[in-house]
């Protein structure tokens, strides 16, 4: 049992993080794209349509094998995961329908008319971007809206024999608290994402001496996106964290490996926990009472320690500390990167920082593992609970053969590999070749 449980929590986190690479870039491209479509219409600047002609290549590619990959993650809930798609089945049904026929739709039907407009249509062509846009930041928020209930179960009472939950309110589920603090922060990380590709992919242009105005324009749009997301996330990061310790203590302690109930808790610079003997076995450079302030919003603030909690409740400690870490380390990067690029920028000194453009280049896998690395700390985190507080995750499996889960596994990895490798080549050489933009 206790295998094939590691398994389908295998299975599924392979399938949902390798289709979440493809989502935060589908929602910030399509936002940007539908913004040049529109300033091509009302200016006819050639540069704007080049611009958007040469970024909504890169959509394509991304949201088309994207949507390829979301398919096995539904397919999940009637097989790894059927006594969870029964318990949730009630409440999990209309946002996922709703994303289904509404959003889905929306997005999939624009798309097609966007693709097959040509310029003598641009208002309508830009119309039809800004549809997928809307269509596909919308089908974030019905996403969410089903997750934030496994975070934060509202709206709903359990049923006679206590075998599901059925849904009361579809408004409180709307309006989850949970729903909306996630929801922004994941489209600004999205948006964020979007921002440090194109500039990547401009100072590879620029170290090519390759000066081109679609490349100076873009550059110009996504440093200053990069530069607002990043402070915003950082901002609303701290807000997110003292909401999280509040609803679910254990995977606010979790974050900051905090093992003893205290005030004025200190958070420290380095820090190595030890879950088998609950306690950290490094602790060095404390800063008194941070760690109060970040989760209470006082320095001198209570919070409840790892070993206070039901130990039978814990989420994975170390996973859940070190993927808060390693998102909280990148985020500050991010922050130096754009002023950074933003003072060269304005300084005219950007295209011949071969340094900086190289670092640029290097720094655009570091949303996609910021990114999975938060999520990572707000699924594990809730752990061992599918819904929190109602359903335990071992409670929520299928009773499948282990050889079935693990032939499965191998071979939705291998698939997904080779629809990796194979985006990674069409967006690679359509930077390379730079089509569109001559």
């Amino acid at each position: 049992m206790v295998e094939l449980l590691l398994l389908s929590r295998l299975q599924f986190a392979i399938t949902v993080a390798f289709h979440f690479l493809f989502v935060p870039l589908t929602l910030g491209l399509a936002l940007l794209v539908a913004g040049m479509e529109t300033m091509y219409y009302r200016n006819k600047n050639e540069t704007w349509r080049r611009m958007a002609d040469f970024w909504g290549r890169i959509f394509k590619i991304n949201f088309a094998i994207g949507l390829v990959t979301g398919l096995a993650m539904t397919f999940q809930f009637g097989t790894n995961w059927g006594a969870y798609a029964e318990f949730m089945g009630d409440v999990f049904g209309p946002p996922l329908a709703v994303e289904a026929l509404l959003a889905f739709f929306l997005e999939g039907t624009f798309f097609g008319a966007w693709l097959f407009l040509d310029r003598s249509r641009q208002k309508l062509k830009a119309f039809s971007m800004w549809m997928v846009a809307l269509g596909t930041n919308v089908s974030s928020l019905w996403i969410i809206t089903a997750n934030g209930f496994m975070q934060n179960p509202v709206g709903y009472e359990m049923a006679d024999d206590g075998s599901r939950v059925v849904m009361t309110d579809f408004f409180a589920l709307l309006t989850n608290s949970y729903v909306w603090h996630m929801l922004v922060h994941t489209l600004l990380s999205a948006y964020l994402l979007t921002a440090f590709l194109i500039m990547g992919v401009c100072a590879y242009h620029f170290l090519k001496k390759n000066s081109n105005e679609v490349f100076k324009k873009s550059f110009r749009i996504a440093v200053i996106i990069a530069l607002v997301t990043s402070v915003m996330l950082s901002v609303l990061g701290h807000g997110y964290a003292q909401y999280v310790a509040e609803l679910q203590p254990a995977k606010g302690a979790a974050m900051d490996a905090i093992w003893e109930s205290g005030s004025s808790v200190p958070m420290y610079l380095i820090q190595i926990p030890d879950s088998s003997t609950g306690s950290n076995i490094v602790e060095l450079l404390g800063i008194p009472g941070l760690a109060s302030f970040l989760y209470t919003g006082s320095f001198s603030g209570t919070i409840t320690g790892l070993n206070q909690l039901p130990q039978d409740e814990l989420p994975p400690v170390g996973m859940v500390f070190w993927s808060f870490r390693l998102m909280t380390i990148l985020g500050s990067l991010f922050i130096i990167e754009a002023l950074a690029g933003l003072y060269l920028q304005k300084s005219g000194k950007l295209y011949t920082s071969d340094k900086y453009l190289k670092l640029l280049i290097l720094s655009i896998p570091l949303p996609y593992i910021a990114i999975i690395a938060g999520w990572v700390v707000a699924e594990a985190g809730r752990q061992p609970w599918l819904v929190y507080g109602l359903l335990k995750t071992a409670n929520g499996i299928s009773l499948v053969p282990v050889s079935d889960v693990l032939l499965s596994i191998v071979l939705i990895s291998s698939f997904y590999l080779v629809l990796l490798v194979f985006e990674m080549y069409l967006i690679k050489k359509t930077v390379v070749n730079a089509a569109g933009v001559d």
